[in-house]
């Protein structure tokens, strides 16, 4: 069994809304010294050996499902577990 951690966040190219919306709030609350807070998704999966490659199946998965390529990027790890 795998345990999969996959992060989606906005491409650096688009704005992050609510990312600006929490930086505006840290720099109220006094915490000038914040440059920038991006927000992104997080994501836990356990997926079972199979005959398809784990990296092939995250892959369509995010590129599918999870992120919206055309805005976001994504990142993700894998471990191998035992039951």
């Amino acid at each position: 069994m795998y345990e999969v951690k996959v992060y989606v966040t906005y491409k650096e190219s688009v704005l992050d809304p609510q990312g600006e919306a929490v930086k505006g709030a840290v720099h109220r609350i006094g915490y000038e010294e914040i440059k920038e807070i991006r927000i992104g998704k997080y994501f836990e999966i356990q997926i079972e050996k199979g005959s398809r490659k784990v990296e092939d199946v995250v892959e369509e998965i995010c590129d599918k499902l999870l992120a919206n390529v055309n805005m976001e990027t994504y990142r993700y790890e894998i471990m191998e577990v035992s039951k």
